[in-house]
């Protein structure tokens, strides 16, 4: 049979890119040279702890907040915080982050500030987005984290055209590429990878198989074994990871980066975990699946795991661990604090950014709108 120019052999069963990478034991154990290899100091094994506890613990308090009505929608990353910080932790300053809806904890962690991201929850006049995003929708410039989209699957080929971008200026940049198992079900995941594949751009596609989209189950969104292997179409390689161990997620990443960054192009990376909370603040899990599964994901709790580890190989204490959530919770109540005081967005800015001169017609509008409180206000008080 005549080969096609860049053909792939179908995958042995055996194939590494199927087999789901895992560093950690489900009781934190891991083998020393292999931890070795990782070349991670124990202050930046910390830094990893401490980026996923920032994720729990600011979605308790914020999911409590939306519940209150103090703010208008939340989305947590329950259960996800080792496939999130694992795979940012492998990323440069000067890599960008193209986020899907759970990757929040990545722009904290490459800097984005506690206040800058409960400002953008509000809406608020500190907001760099002027209240023009729904809540969990932050963007940083500084952080290299763009904009998400609520749109499934959109932000992918935005990713691969500024991979492609930095290929051609010569840049040393990489573009992680978030999604979630939905997102392979939609046109532009395809239109993605099959560009990707071909210009051979440094994207990484970072799947976070959390096995629920909203509420269709993974057995109902594909029929294949896995979503890694949805490269082969594309010509593009593949890797798995325990997702819920967040070492191995940094050991994909990593390598998947590095082929990136030397001009090898494009990987697909399958981060396998589970959605243990609502998909947002709008959603009721209970109605749609078994929760009594969910469960038994929860006794896998990412951060315990990795609590563990560190307890045997970096000597943390059950006393420093309290002195960090300590330390964080007053972070994020002291930030929560400061700009739920802080005004809306000016009226006026409801027409800006958008003309280098606002027309006259939207002034107007605005001049209309901004005598309304003025006239309610002499109709009940004379």
């Amino acid at each position: 049979m005549t080969r096609l120019p860049g053909q792939v052999d179908p995958l042995p069963g055996d194939h590494p890119g199927l087999v789901l990478r895992r560093v950690l034991s489900d009781e934190g154990q891991a083998d020393a040279t292999r931890i070795a290899s990782l070349g991670m100091e124990p202050d930046e094994l910390r830094r990893l702890y401490a980026g996923m506890l920032l994720i729990r613990l600011m979605d308790e308090r914020l999911l409590g907040m939306q519940r209150q009505g103090r703010i208008g929608f939340y989305g947590e990353a329950r259960g996800q915080e080792a496939a999130v910080i694992g795979t940012a932790a492998a990323l440069a300053p000067q890599d960008y982050v193209v986020p899907a809806l759970r990757e929040a904890g990545a722009a904290l962690f490459r800097g984005l500030s506690l206040r800058q991201y409960i400002a953008q929850l509000f809406g608020n006049q500190n907001d760099v987005a002027k209240g023009r995003q729904m809540p969990c929708h932050p963007g940083t410039r500084a952080s290299r984290y763009v904009t998400m989209s609520s749109c499934i699957a959109t932000q992918l080929p935005h990713a691969v055209g500024m991979a492609l971008a930095a290929k051609l200026k010569g840049d040393d940049v990489v573009v992680a590429a978030y999604l979630g198992d939905g997102a392979t079900s939609e046109a532009d995941f395809h239109v993605a990878c099959n560009f990707a594949g071909v210009w051979k751009v440094p994207v990484v596609f970072v799947c976070q198989n959390n096995q629920w989209a909203i509420s269709t189950p993974g057995h109902m969104q594909t029929a294949s074994a896995t979503i890694a292997q949805k490269g082969v179409a594309y010509g593009v390689p593949f890797l798995r990871a325990d997702g819920n161990d967040v070492l191995a997620c940094f050991e994909v990443m990593r390598e998947a980066v590095t082929r990136a960054r030397v001009g090898m192009g494009p990987t697909l990376v399958e981060a396998l975990t589970y959605r243990v909370s609502a998909h947002s603040s709008s959603d009721d899990p209970s109605r749609y699946r078994d929760e009594t599964i969910t469960e038994r994901w929860r006794e896998r709790d990412p951060l315990l795991r990795f609590k563990k580890f560190l307890q045997y190989y970096c000597a943390f204490s059950d006393e420093q661990d309290a002195a960090l959530r300590a330390d964080i919770e007053t972070r994020v109540r002291d930030a929560v604090a400061a700009e739920e005081k802080v005004p809306p967005p000016p009226l006026a800015s409801l027409v800006q950014d958008v003309f280098a001169e606002v027309p006259a017609n939207l002034l107007e509008q605005l001049a209309e709108l901004t005598s309304l409180p003025r006239q309610l206000d002499k109709a009940l008080h004379g």
